[in-house]
C-alpha cells in the first residue's frame, strides 16, 4: 500500500563552499544561508542535502572549451548551457559542504552533476530533464508531498529544483531568507516570477 504523501521534507541546495565567499563560484552573501539550514534542519525530522559533484572534465566547465570565457554560454545536446567556473570538483575542498553546516542531520545526501557530458542544477533532474536523480522515488517511498526547500543559488540550482518539484506532483514552499542569487542578466526576478508563476509558495523561516 502506497504510503499518504502529507509529510514535509526539507531539502537544502548545494550550500558548498565554492558557492560561498571565497569559493570559486562565489554567490553573494552565500554563507548567510547556513543559520537558517541548520534552524529549520533542527525542526523538520527529515532534510535531504543536495551536493554538486563534478569530475575535472566536466562539460559545463569553462576551462574545459578552448577561448571559452566563464559564464558565456554553448549549445550542448539538452540545449543552451553556461559555461561555469571550475568548481565543486570530486573530493575538492571547494565541493565539501560549509564547514558550520550540520550536515549530520540531513537524511540523505543527493550528489550531482558527477556525469562528465550533461550538468544538473535540479535535485531531481539533470538537465536533460530525462535523467533522475532518484530524490522522486525516495521522497515518495516515504509519503512526502510537500518541500520546503533553500540554498544556492536561487536562479539555478534552487529554481529548477523548485519547478521541478512542482512539477512533479508536490507542494512547495521556497524559504525566501534561505536563499541567495547570482544573478545573470536579470536571471534572478525572472527565476523568483517564474517559480510564483508554477505555484511556489513564499516563507520566510521564521514564519515556518
Amino acid at each position: 500500500m502506497a504510503a499518504t504523501r502529507d509529510k514535509t521534507a526539507l531539502i537544502v541546495i548545494d550550500v558548498q563552499n565554492d558557492f560561498c565567499p571565497g569559493g570559486a563560484l562565489a554567490v553573494g552573501e552565500g554563507d548567510a544561508v547556513v543559520p537558517v539550514a541548520n534552524r529549520l534542519m533542527a525542526a523538520y525530522p527529515l532534510s535531504v542535502l543536495t551536493q554538486d559533484w563534478h569530475p575535472a572534465d566536466h562539460a559545463s566547465f569553462a576551462a574545459n572549451h578552448d577561448g571559452a570565457a566563464p559564464f558565456s554560454t554553448t549549445e550542448m545536446p539538452y540545449g543552451t548551457q553556461v559555461l561555469w567556473p571550475t568548481h565543486c570538483v570530486q573530493e575538492s575542498a571547494g565541493a565539501a559542504f560549509h564547514s558550520d553546516l550540520e550536515t549530520g542531520r540531513a537524511k540523505m545526501v543527493v550528489r550531482k552533476g558527477f556525469r562528465p557530458e550533461i550538468d544538473s542544477y535540479s535535485a531531481f533532474f539533470e538537465n536533460d530533464r530525462e535523467t533522475p536523480t532518484g530524490l522522486d522515488g525516495y521522497l515518495r517511498d516515504l509519503g512526502i508531498g510537500h518541500l520546503v526547500m533553500l540554498g544556492l543559488a536561487t536562479d539555478f540550482c534552487v529554481h529548477d529544483s523548485v519547478v521541478d518539484g512542482l512539477a512533479l506532483g508536490y507542494r512547495v514552499t521556497l524559504v525566501e531568507d534561505g536563499c541567495r542569487g547570482i544573478d545573470l542578466d536579470g536571471s534572478l526576478d525572472a527565476a523568483l516570477a517564474d517559480m510564483r508563476e508554477k505555484g511556489a509558495v513564499f516563507a520566510i523561516s521564521d514564519a515556518l
